[in-house]
Protein backbone atom coordinates (compact mmCIF):
# COMPACT_ATOMS: atom_id res chain seq x y z
CA UNK A 1 0.00 0.00 0.00
CA UNK A 2 1.41 3.43 -0.53
CA UNK A 3 1.23 6.69 0.68
CA UNK A 4 -1.51 8.01 -0.79
CA UNK A 5 -3.77 4.87 0.15
CA UNK A 6 -2.79 5.11 3.50
CA UNK A 7 -4.42 8.95 3.38
CA UNK A 8 -6.83 7.64 2.17
CA UNK A 9 -7.80 5.34 4.93
CA UNK A 10 -7.06 7.92 7.36
CA UNK A 11 -8.96 10.08 5.59
CA UNK A 12 -11.92 7.71 5.32
CA UNK A 13 -11.99 6.46 9.42
CA UNK A 14 -11.36 10.32 10.74
CA UNK A 15 -14.60 11.49 8.09
CA UNK A 16 -16.95 8.56 7.82
CA UNK A 17 -19.51 7.29 10.26
CA UNK A 18 -20.96 4.14 10.77
CA UNK A 19 -24.33 5.37 8.79
CA UNK A 20 -22.18 4.08 5.29
CA UNK A 21 -19.00 2.06 4.79
CA UNK A 22 -17.04 2.77 1.41
CA UNK A 23 -17.27 2.68 -1.04
CA UNK A 24 -20.73 3.75 -0.99
CA UNK A 25 -23.37 3.24 -4.32
CA UNK A 26 -26.31 3.43 -5.12
CA UNK A 27 -28.95 2.62 -7.37
CA UNK A 28 -28.52 4.06 -11.12
CA UNK A 29 -30.16 7.56 -10.98
CA UNK A 30 -32.95 8.04 -13.74
CA UNK A 31 -34.76 11.64 -14.53
CA UNK A 32 -31.94 13.81 -13.08
CA UNK A 33 -32.07 16.30 -15.96
CA UNK A 34 -33.01 18.61 -16.25
CA UNK A 35 -30.82 19.63 -13.20
CA UNK A 36 -32.97 20.08 -10.42
CA UNK A 37 -32.82 19.51 -6.75
CA UNK A 38 -30.38 18.95 -3.67
CA UNK A 39 -27.47 17.62 -6.11
CA UNK A 40 -28.24 20.98 -8.24
CA UNK A 41 -26.38 23.88 -7.06
CA UNK A 42 -27.00 25.92 -9.90
CA UNK A 43 -26.16 26.58 -13.80
CA UNK A 44 -22.32 27.77 -14.86
CA UNK A 45 -22.15 31.22 -16.66
CA UNK A 46 -20.46 31.94 -19.77
CA UNK A 47 -17.91 34.60 -21.04
CA UNK A 48 -16.00 35.10 -24.19
CA UNK A 49 -12.04 35.07 -24.20
CA UNK A 50 -10.86 37.21 -27.13
CA UNK A 51 -7.90 35.59 -28.45
CA UNK A 52 -6.99 38.83 -30.63
CA UNK A 53 -6.31 40.30 -27.43
CA UNK A 54 -2.73 41.04 -25.80
CA UNK A 55 -2.86 37.89 -23.27
CA UNK A 56 -2.57 40.08 -20.16
CA UNK A 57 -6.33 41.59 -21.72
CA UNK A 58 -7.80 38.19 -22.09
CA UNK A 59 -9.55 37.29 -18.51
CA UNK A 60 -10.17 41.34 -17.46
CA UNK A 61 -14.05 40.36 -18.09
CA UNK A 62 -13.61 37.20 -15.88
CA UNK A 63 -11.65 38.44 -13.36
CA UNK A 64 -13.59 41.36 -12.58
CA UNK A 65 -16.08 39.53 -11.50
CA UNK A 66 -15.07 36.38 -9.63
CA UNK A 67 -11.83 38.77 -7.90
CA UNK A 68 -13.32 37.88 -4.81
CA UNK A 69 -14.42 34.18 -5.01
CA UNK A 70 -10.38 33.72 -6.07
CA UNK A 71 -8.67 35.86 -3.53
CA UNK A 72 -10.86 33.45 -1.13
CA UNK A 73 -9.58 30.49 -2.90
CA UNK A 74 -6.24 31.20 -2.78
CA UNK A 75 -6.32 32.27 0.98
CA UNK A 76 -8.09 29.04 1.48
CA UNK A 77 -4.94 27.39 -0.07
CA UNK A 78 -2.47 29.28 1.63
CA UNK A 79 -3.94 28.44 5.13
CA UNK A 80 -3.86 24.62 4.30
CA UNK A 81 -0.42 24.81 2.83
CA UNK A 82 0.92 26.44 6.13
CA UNK A 83 -0.29 23.51 8.07
CA UNK A 84 1.84 21.54 6.17
CA UNK A 85 4.85 23.53 5.00
CA UNK A 86 7.57 24.30 7.83
CA UNK A 87 7.25 27.91 9.31
CA UNK A 88 8.34 30.65 6.52
CA UNK A 89 9.01 28.03 3.92
CA UNK A 90 5.98 28.52 2.29
CA UNK A 91 5.98 32.90 2.11
CA UNK A 92 9.01 32.10 0.85
CA UNK A 93 7.97 29.71 -2.07
CA UNK A 94 4.81 31.87 -3.18
CA UNK A 95 6.57 35.40 -3.29
CA UNK A 96 9.82 34.60 -4.32
CA UNK A 97 10.34 31.56 -6.56
CA UNK A 98 6.42 31.48 -8.18
CA UNK A 99 6.30 34.81 -9.31
CA UNK A 100 10.19 33.99 -11.03
CA UNK A 101 8.64 30.84 -12.35
CA UNK A 102 5.85 33.11 -14.67
CA UNK A 103 8.92 33.89 -17.12
CA UNK A 104 9.80 30.58 -17.35
CA UNK A 105 6.02 29.72 -18.73
CA UNK A 106 5.46 29.35 -22.53
CA UNK A 107 3.38 31.55 -24.17
CA UNK A 108 0.44 32.87 -23.58
CA UNK A 109 0.43 31.63 -20.11
CA UNK A 110 3.01 33.58 -18.12
CA UNK A 111 1.38 36.89 -19.83
CA UNK A 112 -2.18 35.76 -19.35
CA UNK A 113 -1.15 34.77 -15.31
CA UNK A 114 0.32 38.22 -15.17
CA UNK A 115 -3.12 39.83 -16.11
CA UNK A 116 -4.91 38.18 -14.20
CA UNK A 117 -2.68 38.83 -11.50
CA UNK A 118 -3.04 42.78 -12.44
CA UNK A 119 -6.67 42.64 -12.48
CA UNK A 120 -7.97 40.59 -9.19
CA UNK A 121 -5.02 42.54 -6.99
CA UNK A 122 -3.77 38.95 -6.42
CA UNK A 123 0.11 39.04 -5.53
CA UNK A 124 1.26 37.02 -8.95
CA UNK A 125 3.13 34.29 -7.12
CA UNK A 126 -0.46 33.06 -5.33
CA UNK A 127 -1.56 33.47 -8.95
CA UNK A 128 0.64 31.06 -10.43
CA UNK A 129 0.20 29.01 -7.29
CA UNK A 130 -3.42 28.45 -7.94
CA UNK A 131 -2.15 27.53 -11.59
CA UNK A 132 0.17 24.69 -10.51
CA UNK A 133 -2.23 23.61 -8.40
CA UNK A 134 -3.97 20.68 -10.97
CA UNK A 135 -1.09 19.18 -12.08
CA UNK A 136 -1.12 17.17 -8.54
CA UNK A 137 -4.98 17.14 -7.32
CA UNK A 138 -7.50 16.40 -9.57
CA UNK A 139 -9.66 13.25 -8.76
CA UNK A 140 -11.93 12.88 -11.65
CA UNK A 141 -14.88 10.60 -14.10
CA UNK A 142 -14.80 11.03 -17.80
CA UNK A 143 -16.73 9.05 -20.27
CA UNK A 144 -16.93 9.06 -24.37
CA UNK A 145 -19.72 7.15 -25.73
CA UNK A 146 -21.45 6.42 -29.08
CA UNK A 147 -25.28 6.34 -29.34
CA UNK A 148 -26.46 4.25 -32.07
CA UNK A 149 -26.94 6.73 -34.50
CA UNK A 150 -23.20 7.86 -34.37
CA UNK A 151 -23.24 10.35 -32.35
CA UNK A 152 -20.31 11.07 -29.69
CA UNK A 153 -21.67 11.83 -26.19
CA UNK A 154 -18.97 13.27 -23.73
CA UNK A 155 -19.80 13.88 -20.16
CA UNK A 156 -17.28 14.36 -16.90
CA UNK A 157 -17.40 15.50 -13.06
CA UNK A 158 -14.65 17.28 -12.11
CA UNK A 159 -14.35 16.46 -8.68
CA UNK A 160 -11.00 18.71 -7.09
CA UNK A 161 -9.77 18.95 -3.11
CA UNK A 162 -8.94 15.46 -1.86
CA UNK A 163 -7.46 16.02 1.52
CA UNK A 164 -7.77 19.73 0.89
CA UNK A 165 -9.32 20.39 4.36
CA UNK A 166 -12.51 18.66 5.70
CA UNK A 167 -15.14 20.57 7.24
CA UNK A 168 -16.57 18.94 9.67
CA UNK A 169 -19.50 21.16 10.81
CA UNK A 170 -20.47 21.05 6.56
CA UNK A 171 -19.29 17.31 6.05
CA UNK A 172 -17.58 19.37 2.78
CA UNK A 173 -13.81 20.09 1.82
CA UNK A 174 -12.90 23.41 1.87
CA UNK A 175 -11.27 23.97 -0.99
CA UNK A 176 -13.94 22.03 -2.90
CA UNK A 177 -16.34 24.09 -1.40
CA UNK A 178 -14.10 27.42 -2.68
CA UNK A 179 -14.25 26.11 -5.84
CA UNK A 180 -17.84 26.36 -6.73
CA UNK A 181 -18.66 30.07 -7.29
CA UNK A 182 -15.33 29.80 -9.74
CA UNK A 183 -16.68 27.76 -12.30
CA UNK A 184 -17.23 29.44 -15.64
CA UNK A 185 -17.77 28.38 -19.13
CA UNK A 186 -15.84 30.13 -21.89
CA UNK A 187 -16.34 30.45 -25.40
CA UNK A 188 -12.17 31.48 -26.73
CA UNK A 189 -13.06 33.47 -30.41
CA UNK A 190 -10.94 34.42 -32.39
CA UNK A 191 -11.88 37.27 -35.53
CA UNK A 192 -15.39 36.82 -33.44
CA UNK A 193 -15.73 33.46 -34.08
CA UNK A 194 -15.70 30.31 -31.58
CA UNK A 195 -12.27 28.16 -31.82
CA UNK A 196 -13.32 26.00 -28.82
CA UNK A 197 -15.25 26.53 -25.33
CA UNK A 198 -14.01 25.58 -22.04
CA UNK A 199 -15.41 25.02 -18.53
CA UNK A 200 -12.94 26.28 -16.67
CA UNK A 201 -12.00 27.68 -12.78
CA UNK A 202 -11.87 31.51 -12.67
CA UNK A 203 -8.37 32.66 -12.61
CA UNK A 204 -6.81 29.26 -14.05
CA UNK A 205 -5.52 29.35 -17.34
CA UNK A 206 -4.92 25.77 -18.51
CA UNK A 207 -8.30 23.48 -19.67
CA UNK A 208 -9.68 20.31 -18.31
CA UNK A 209 -12.18 20.06 -20.13
CA UNK A 210 -13.23 21.68 -23.70
CA UNK A 211 -14.51 20.91 -27.13
CA UNK A 212 -13.41 22.43 -30.32
CA UNK A 213 -17.29 22.55 -31.86
CA UNK A 214 -17.76 19.47 -34.60
CA UNK A 215 -14.43 18.62 -34.24
CA UNK A 216 -13.48 16.63 -30.85
CA UNK A 217 -13.96 16.91 -27.38
CA UNK A 218 -11.12 16.44 -24.56
CA UNK A 219 -11.35 16.03 -20.97
CA UNK A 220 -8.15 15.49 -18.77
CA UNK A 221 -8.05 13.10 -15.57
CA UNK A 222 -5.27 12.61 -12.85
CA UNK A 223 -3.28 9.63 -12.97
CA UNK A 224 -1.60 8.93 -9.69
CA UNK A 225 2.08 7.91 -9.89
CA UNK A 226 5.15 7.93 -8.17
CA UNK A 227 6.65 9.93 -10.67
CA UNK A 228 4.02 12.55 -10.67
CA UNK A 229 3.34 15.67 -10.80
CA UNK A 230 5.56 17.28 -7.68
CA UNK A 231 8.58 15.67 -9.51
CA UNK A 232 8.33 17.22 -12.61
CA UNK A 233 7.22 20.43 -11.42
CA UNK A 234 10.44 20.67 -9.03
CA UNK A 235 12.69 19.77 -12.23
CA UNK A 236 10.39 23.38 -14.00
CA UNK A 237 11.91 25.18 -11.09
CA UNK A 238 15.21 23.81 -11.58
CA UNK A 239 15.87 24.34 -14.59
CA UNK A 240 14.83 20.92 -16.26
CA UNK A 241 11.74 22.59 -18.67
CA UNK A 242 11.73 19.74 -22.03
CA UNK A 243 8.03 18.59 -20.44
CA UNK A 244 4.60 20.23 -20.75
CA UNK A 245 2.11 21.44 -18.47
CA UNK A 246 -0.80 18.85 -18.99
CA UNK A 247 -3.17 21.33 -19.03
CA UNK A 248 -1.36 23.90 -21.25
CA UNK A 249 -1.28 21.07 -23.67
CA UNK A 250 -5.29 20.39 -23.45
CA UNK A 251 -5.46 24.24 -24.17
CA UNK A 252 -2.90 23.78 -26.61
CA UNK A 253 -4.61 20.95 -28.26
CA UNK A 254 -8.21 22.61 -27.59
CA UNK A 255 -6.28 25.88 -29.57
CA UNK A 256 -4.93 24.46 -32.28
CA UNK A 257 -5.48 20.61 -33.42
CA UNK A 258 -7.64 20.58 -36.49
CA UNK A 259 -8.89 16.79 -36.11
CA UNK A 260 -9.61 14.02 -33.74
CA UNK A 261 -6.12 12.28 -35.84
CA UNK A 262 -4.30 15.16 -35.09
CA UNK A 263 -5.31 15.86 -30.67
CA UNK A 264 -4.97 12.49 -30.38
CA UNK A 265 -1.32 12.59 -31.58
CA UNK A 266 0.16 15.32 -29.89
CA UNK A 267 -2.02 13.88 -26.24
CA UNK A 268 -0.20 10.45 -27.14
CA UNK A 269 3.58 12.31 -27.99
CA UNK A 270 4.28 15.37 -26.43
CA UNK A 271 6.47 15.12 -22.77
CA UNK A 272 4.38 16.06 -19.79
CA UNK A 273 5.05 17.30 -16.40
CA UNK A 274 2.48 14.96 -14.57
CA UNK A 275 1.03 11.83 -15.89
CA UNK A 276 -2.45 11.81 -16.93
CA UNK A 277 -5.39 9.98 -18.64
CA UNK A 278 -6.78 11.91 -22.21
CA UNK A 279 -10.31 11.09 -22.72
CA UNK A 280 -10.98 12.58 -26.18
CA UNK A 281 -14.12 12.18 -28.32
CA UNK A 282 -14.38 13.18 -32.26
CA UNK A 283 -16.95 13.46 -34.80
CA UNK A 284 -16.92 10.03 -36.45
CA UNK A 285 -18.30 6.33 -35.62
CA UNK A 286 -15.28 5.03 -33.64
CA UNK A 287 -13.91 8.14 -32.44
CA UNK A 288 -13.36 7.93 -28.47
CA UNK A 289 -10.18 6.57 -26.91
CA UNK A 290 -8.66 6.99 -23.27
CA UNK A 291 -4.93 7.62 -23.45
CA UNK A 292 -3.16 6.56 -20.66
CA UNK A 293 0.42 8.66 -20.42
CA UNK A 294 3.29 8.55 -18.34
CA UNK A 295 4.92 11.83 -18.43
CA UNK A 296 7.52 10.48 -21.19
CA UNK A 297 5.40 8.22 -23.33
CA UNK A 298 1.65 6.89 -24.30
CA UNK A 299 1.41 3.66 -22.14
CA UNK A 300 -1.98 2.49 -23.68
CA UNK A 301 -4.62 4.11 -25.73
CA UNK A 302 -8.28 2.38 -25.18
CA UNK A 303 -10.72 3.05 -27.84
CA UNK A 304 -14.45 2.86 -28.24
CA UNK A 305 -14.65 -0.68 -30.81
CA UNK A 306 -18.10 -1.21 -31.95
CA UNK A 307 -16.66 -4.68 -33.32
CA UNK A 308 -16.23 -5.50 -29.82
CA UNK A 309 -19.35 -4.41 -28.39
CA UNK A 310 -17.40 -1.33 -26.91
CA UNK A 311 -19.72 1.65 -27.55
CA UNK A 312 -18.29 3.89 -24.51
CA UNK A 313 -15.07 4.22 -22.79
CA UNK A 314 -14.97 5.38 -19.05
CA UNK A 315 -11.96 6.47 -16.88
CA UNK A 316 -11.87 7.42 -12.97
CA UNK A 317 -8.48 7.73 -11.91
CA UNK A 318 -6.70 4.35 -12.04
CA UNK A 319 -5.02 2.47 -15.24
CA UNK A 320 -8.21 0.33 -17.02
CA UNK A 321 -6.66 -2.98 -17.14
CA UNK A 322 -5.90 -2.79 -13.20
CA UNK A 323 -8.39 -2.96 -10.40
CA UNK A 324 -9.44 0.69 -8.65
CA UNK A 325 -8.37 1.36 -5.08
CA UNK A 326 -10.68 -0.59 -3.61
CA UNK A 327 -11.79 2.05 -1.35
CA UNK A 328 -12.21 4.39 -4.70
CA UNK A 329 -14.20 2.22 -7.10
CA UNK A 330 -15.90 4.77 -9.15
CA UNK A 331 -15.45 2.57 -12.29
CA UNK A 332 -17.36 -0.25 -11.84
CA UNK A 333 -20.42 1.60 -10.50
CA UNK A 334 -20.47 4.26 -13.45
CA UNK A 335 -19.91 0.66 -15.93
CA UNK A 336 -22.82 -0.71 -14.51
CA UNK A 337 -25.18 2.54 -14.91
CA UNK A 338 -23.64 2.65 -18.96
CA UNK A 339 -24.60 -1.02 -19.63
CA UNK A 340 -28.54 -0.47 -17.80
CA UNK A 341 -28.51 2.95 -19.75
CA UNK A 342 -27.51 1.21 -23.13
CA UNK A 343 -26.58 2.50 -26.16
CA UNK A 344 -30.19 2.90 -27.35
CA UNK A 345 -30.75 4.74 -24.63
CA UNK A 346 -27.39 6.99 -24.12
CA UNK A 347 -28.01 10.61 -24.57
CA UNK A 348 -26.85 13.90 -22.62
CA UNK A 349 -29.99 13.31 -20.72
CA UNK A 350 -29.42 9.60 -19.67
CA UNK A 351 -25.42 10.41 -19.43
CA UNK A 352 -26.05 13.17 -17.05
CA UNK A 353 -28.12 10.79 -14.89
CA UNK A 354 -25.08 8.52 -14.83
CA UNK A 355 -22.31 11.32 -13.61
CA UNK A 356 -25.48 12.35 -10.99
CA UNK A 357 -25.19 8.65 -9.46
CA UNK A 358 -22.98 8.10 -6.69
CA UNK A 359 -19.75 7.33 -6.04
CA UNK A 360 -19.44 9.17 -9.57
CA UNK A 361 -21.10 11.82 -7.69
CA UNK A 362 -19.54 12.88 -3.88
CA UNK A 363 -18.36 15.38 -1.84
CA UNK A 364 -15.25 16.85 -3.85
CA UNK A 365 -17.71 16.82 -7.45
CA UNK A 366 -17.76 20.81 -7.82
CA UNK A 367 -19.26 20.37 -11.80
CA UNK A 368 -20.59 17.81 -14.50
CA UNK A 369 -20.03 19.25 -18.25
CA UNK A 370 -21.98 17.79 -20.41
CA UNK A 371 -20.91 18.14 -24.41
CA UNK A 372 -21.88 16.74 -27.96
CA UNK A 373 -19.59 17.38 -30.75
CA UNK A 374 -21.88 17.32 -33.76
CA UNK A 375 -23.51 20.49 -32.65
CA UNK A 376 -21.29 22.14 -31.12
CA UNK A 377 -22.85 22.13 -27.59
CA UNK A 378 -20.85 22.54 -24.05
CA UNK A 379 -23.22 23.14 -20.83
CA UNK A 380 -22.39 22.48 -17.12
CA UNK A 381 -23.98 22.01 -13.95
CA UNK A 382 -22.56 23.42 -10.23
CA UNK A 383 -23.11 19.96 -7.98
CA UNK A 384 -24.01 18.82 -4.68
CA UNK A 385 -23.89 15.53 -3.27
CA UNK A 386 -26.15 15.64 0.24
CA UNK A 387 -25.60 12.65 3.00
CA UNK A 388 -25.21 10.22 2.90
CA UNK A 389 -22.44 10.59 0.33
CA UNK A 390 -18.52 9.27 0.00
CA UNK A 391 -15.87 11.84 0.47
CA UNK A 392 -14.31 11.48 -2.12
Amino acid sequence: MGHRDLLVLAALFSVTSTQFVPPYTEDCRSDMYPPNGPTFRGPVGWYTVDLDLPPSKRWTAVITDKKTELADMIQAIKDLADAFVPSGRLTELVDITLPFMVDTLPNPFGEEIKGIADVSGVPLGEVVLFNIFYEVFTVCTSVVAEDDKGNLLHGRNLDFGLFMGWDIKNKSWTISEKLKPLVVNLDFRRKNQTVFKSTNFAGYVGMLTGIKPHIFTLTMNERFSLDGGYIGILEWILGQRDGMWVSFLTRSVLENANSYEEAKSLLAQTKLLAPAYFILGGNQTGQGCIITRSRLLSIDVLEIDMKLGRWYVLETNYDHWKEPFFLDDRRTPGMKCMNQTTQANITLTTLYDVLSTKPMLNKLTTYTTLMQVSVGKLESYIRECPDPCMPW
